[in-house]
């Protein structure tokens, strides 16, 4: 199952550059970057993980420069998305609240 969290940014630069940067304040959360692919040049990813043990699945983070849009995929393989996106969002709004205008959820995206 796939949860799809996008998330409406004001200001500029990459919010996914920033969080992939943030380890300390991820690290409070239970969650930890494992992955990076082209950092600061556009098409980027990141991909989030928990280390907590009650969280299944992992985050793939996409910056859209154009859109000012954080997309983020929250893909488990059978486990629930809740706690994992739980913390994510939690971590979102604790740090980066001052660029989010709107924060959307789609459950079940295919």
């Amino acid at each position: 199952m796939q949860t799809v969290l996008c998330v409406s940014c004001s200001g500029s630069g990459s919010l996914r550059d920033k969080i992939g940067n943030d380890a300390k304040h991820l690290e409070a959360f239970g969650l930890v970057v494992v992955e990076e692919r082209r950092k600061g040049r556009a098409p980027g990813w990141s991909k989030i993980k928990s280390t907590r043990s009650d969280r299944h699945g992992a985050i793939n983070v996409r910056w859209q420069a154009a859109a000012n849009l954080l997309l983020c995929r929250i893909v488990t393989r059978g486990g629930d998305p809740a706690l994992l996106a739980g913390d994510f969002t939690a971590y979102l709004i604790r740090w980066h609240r001052k660029r989010i205008q709107v924060m959307t959820t789609v459950v079940g995206w295919n």
